[in-house]
């Protein structure tokens, strides 16, 4: 094969070429977001079989989010000195392994190493899916490649529920999970068979610092910049995945399958803002921070519209829904203003602290906002959402401005 194409800087390739580098690194993602899921969708059967409440079952997420969060931050480290290939397929057997041990749970035991095995499943894809695309996909279609990246995680997320429910109606609960490790082991099987198409370089360092390079990536103000950025605007979509329905539920007395279909609606509508991202992306690639800004701000508007109850019922679920879309479009310029951002040699290390942001606002949101919950603040809810946002444009443009102080 050709050596070039896998040097640190992406060539110039065949479409062809690239189209099955994004495939496959799309795939792979999908199955991530795909893995989130697959636990508290079960949560109202594990209520029933082992007796189990809701608090006692949010602490299996909070396993699951701290794994991975931590996780991250150290695999991208990992990724960066053997590559991104071997953790691939190392993560696909953890969560194939936890799908399986899933399947044979017994007690509340069981669900915390399935967390676990997940977890160390789930942490490592958003450095490695990232130190391939930036390292084999050509320049020119980074932003398009972005773009699949994040609509594929969405479209995870959106088959969850469908492969998850559907099969434990058909059959049982046992069942979907070990369908679900099965699925995990073809997506391993194809990315064997296509081996050649994700092989990346592995970072060798150099004995001085090149280009002003900081020895130590923590020791990078940019990086915390877009871990911050990471964490406040993951909150807002942890409200929305968790809460949404309740609330619009709450607020404007619509029905559970209205509230419900507005949740699916955001999914959709975030997909196809990061389709519509890609080309945004790809048009304005150096003004990628003042893109996330403006459609940070944009989002944390309508959120704020939702919790104002000026709207009608219907109203508020089309602006909840545009604020998917408003989100969405932002994505693939988040991730072009992240590789702005990194240095040579360091997207491993650097995608893995910065995505570990993502975990922690996973983490924490549920329960930080739970309390809302629990006193009825239901506007309130939305309110922070729309300030955690507001506080993410805050880190675009401080990610900008150190761009412009370090070009």
């Amino acid at each position: 094969m050709n050596t070039a194409s896998i040097s640190p800087e992406p060539v110039e390739v065949a479409l062809a070429d690239d189209a099955k580098i994004i495939a496959l690194v799309g795939l792979a993602h999908s199955s991530s977001h795909f893995s989130h899921l697959i636990l508290p969708l079960m949560f109202p059967v594990f209520i029933k079989a082992f007796g189990l409440s809701y608090s006692a079952l949010g602490f299996v997420m909070s396993v699951f989010f701290f794994i991975s969060g931590v996780g991250q931050a150290c695999s991208g480290f990992v990724v960066d000195k053997i590559g991104a290939r071997p953790v691939m397929y190392a993560s696909l057997v953890f969560l194939g392994a936890g799908c399986f041990w899933a399947a044979s749970a017994e007690g509340y035991q069981d669900l915390i190493i399935v967390a676990i095995l997940l977890g160390l499943g789930n942490c490592a894809f958003h450095p490695m899916d990232y130190t391939i695309l930036n390292q084999r996909v050509s320049v020119k279609r980074i932003g398009y490649a972005y773009s699949a990246h994040g609509l594929t995680g969405n479209l995870g997320w959106a088959v969850a529920p469908v492969f998850m429910v559907g099969i434990t109606q058909m059959s049982k609960w046992q069942t979907a999970y070990v369908c679900a490790g099965f699925v995990y082991l073809v997506i391993l099987a194809l990315l064997l068979l296509y081996r050649d198409s994700i092989l990346t370089q592995p970072h060798v360092k150099p004995k001085t610092n090149e280009e002003g390079v900081h020895t130590s990536i923590l020791k990078l103000p940019m990086v915390w910049w877009c871990f911050s950025f990471f964490f406040f605007s993951t909150m807002t979509l942890a409200v929305v995945q968790n809460y949404s329905v309740i609330i619009l539920q709450s607020l404007y007395t619509v029905s559970l399958q209205s509230a419900t279909m507005t949740l699916t609606s955001y999914m959709l509508c975030a997909a196809a803002g990061m389709l519509s991202g890609g080309f945004v992306a790809a048009k304005w690639p150096t003004q990628s921070d003042q893109v996330v800004a403006v459609c940070m701000a944009i989002g944390a508007l309508l959120m704020a519209l939702c919790a104002s109850t000026w709207l009608s019922g219907p109203w508020a679920m089309v602006a909840l829904a545009a604020t998917g879309f408003a989100l969405g479009i932002g994505g693939p310029s988040r991730d072009m203003m992240i590789r702005k951002a990194t240095p040579k040699g360091a997207t491993g290390r650097v995608y893995g602290v910065v995505y570990s942001g993502l975990d922690a606002g996973f983490a924490i949101a549920p329960t930080l906002f739970g309390y809302f919950m629990d006193h009825t603040w239901f506007s309130g809810v939305l309110l922070c959402s729309a300030l955690t946002l507001m506080v993410s444009v805050f880190f675009a443009f401080a990610v900008g401005r150190q761009e412009i102080k370090t070009s």
